[in-house]
């Protein structure tokens, strides 16, 4: 089990979990549940309102749910979670005593404890004479004599719908506070006995109740309580992550989008750990829609891995990889002027120039900044548009910069330029680059230049495997590639530079440039 890659790991077999936990089975997403075995409703002989299982022990719909997704190679271990960290490929998680597990996502169905109030006889009694649930349990107490005990000021609701159920309802009122007049009068209006001595003893035989002492001595009949809880979200294995959580009248809870999903792009949270007044067929349903929406996320990152992985680009024509690059990103570049261009142009005498692969124009509108007459090309629409617009929103004339969406074949041959500047002309689809520069020398005009700033190595944070990490032309090896005549040309500057610059996690970080600078003479 540890060695498995698992597309989720689903915390908590209850309801919840095991209804996300089928959908993603159905799915085809190698799933594992993680179930401590203590759901909520343990206590409880019987659900109710549960359509289709009305009045199944709790304990059989589980066992029903298990067998299910054990038929779509859901696999089930019983243990605890202790912590949950996100990595750069997914989510860890560490098991108690046993060694931690990955996956792509994490789904936590981990439910919440019901903390009673202290008074003797209560726990004992909780989902038998001890209730918590009129939709759950109020049927079969139906016409009893009912007690609400009060906890908090949230305990006038259930005191108003327990009345539903019975026409005799006694309300132990000391948890509400003080009890104004209005609401005093609103409750005896339905015929509920108030009883504002607090609750010090519950009385009964076994499992059953027969009264109710309160602080003063007197004792009440009573046939069932019904009570609420501080609920208790179980989720002290999150607390490191920083999750962010919202205030209700019943505490602080996991905030959740309608999927489900949590404020980490890798957890998602169902059931009682989100909301504690969901019912078991509520967390079903809330399970359903959770498993389905973290396969169609697990769906969309598996087309976008597709599409990034350059085993899966043969056969796709250059123009319409980059067009796919651009169109999936807001930006692709970063805005800023390559350095090297910025560098060696700056003691040259500005004339016209031209910027091949120009992208979203960064180059072209720097060099149209320092005098130049910029002409940018690319063979992506949008990068063309997107340049456009930034060098527009530069404020500058548009007598001074072009950007086409062209390539070198449908250039004026009789164009000449003072400068041909070229960064970073690499594709991870096949691109005739040598191709394309003698091409480009081609429209240097006497005395011009032709500036080709490359990749010497890959980046260091790449951690490539050898066999995959690209192999780039040494400056030596770029000016034997574009075999130009020397008698035409004079090689001005043939260098590796190293270049500041940070990782992807924001780090200072060094990479190295290939230049090339060749002036025609």
């Amino acid at each position: 089990m540890e060695n498995t890659q698992w597309d989720v790991v689903v915390i908590g077999g209850g309801a919840a979990g095991l209804s996300a936990a089928l959908m993603l089975g159905r799915a085809r997403r190698r799933t594992l549940v993680v179930d401590a075995g203590s759901p909520r409703n343990r206590y409880a002989a019987h659900m109710h309102g549960v359509l289709g299982n009305e009045g199944m022990p709790p304990g059989e719909l589980l066992e029903r749910g298990r067998a299910e997704v054990a038929a779509y190679a859901v696999e089930i271990t019983t243990g605890t979670v202790e912590r949950v960290d996100e990595t750069m490929a997914g989510v860890e998680v560490a098991l108690h005593g046993r060694a931690p597990v990955r996956a792509r996502a994490v789904i936590v169905a981990t439910g919440m404890t019901d903390e009673l109030p202290e008074v003797p006889g209560l726990a004992e009694r909780w989902g038998t004479s001890v209730l918590h649930c009129p939709y759950c349990h109020g049927w079969e107490v139906a016409d009893q004599r009912l007690g609400v005990l009060t906890t908090s000021p949230l305990g006038l609701h259930q005191a108003q719908l327990i009345r539903q159920w019975s026409p005799d309802v006694t309300v132990f009122t000391a948890g509400l506070g003080p009890v104004d007049m209005a609401t005093e009068f609103r409750l005896r209006a339905r015929g509920i006995n108030l009883v504002a001595s607090p609750v010090v003893e519950i009385l009964g035989v076994d499992e059953t109740i027969e009264a109710v002492r309160t602080a003063d001595g007197t004792l009440t009949p009573i046939d069932a309580l019904f009570t609420a809880g501080t609920p208790r979200p179980h989720t002290a294995f999150l607390a490191h992550l920083g999750l962010a959580t919202t205030d209700t009248p019943m505490g602080r809870f996991l905030e959740v989008d309608a999927t489900g999903k949590t404020s980490s792009d890798r957890l998602w949270a169902i059931g009682n750990v989100t909301n504690p007044v969901l019912t078991v067929p509520m967390a079903i349903g809330a399970g359903a829609l959770t498993g389905g929406a973290v396969n169609a996320a697990l769906v969309a990152e598996d087309f976008d891995r597709a599409a990034a992985d350059p085993t899966n680009w043969a056969g796709v024509a250059p123009a319409e990889f980059w067009e796919h690059r651009y169109t999936s990103s807001r930006q692709v570049w970063s805005g800023r002027v390559n350095q090297v261009l910025s560098e060696t142009t700056t003691g040259l005498t500005p004339g016209r120039a031209l910027d091949l692969g120009c992208g979203e124009g960064a180059d072209a509108i720097w060099l149209a900044q320092h005098g130049w007459e910029a002409t940018g090309i690319d063979i992506s629409d949008t990068a063309i548009r997107r340049a456009t617009d930034a060098a527009r929103a530069a404020g500058i004339p548009e007598e001074r910069i072009t950007f086409t969406a062209v390539d070198l074949t449908t250039l004026d041959p009789g164009d000449r330029y003072d400068l041909v500047t070229a960064s970073f002309l690499h594709s991870p689809v096949e691109l005739p680059r040598t191709r394309i520069l003698r091409a480009a020398a081609e429209h240097v005009a006497p005395g011009g230049h032709l500036l080709i700033t490359a990749h010497a190595a890959a980046p260091s944070w790449a951690n490539l495997p050898e066999a995959l990490e690209p192999r780039f032309l040494t400056p030596a090896e770029e000016i034997e590639e574009l075999d130009l005549d020397p008698a035409q040309w004079r090689v001005r500057l043939a260098e590796t530079r190293p270049r500041e610059t940070t990782d992807p996690q924001g780090n200072p970080a060094s990479i190295d440039d290939s230049i090339v600078l060749l002036q025609r003479r």
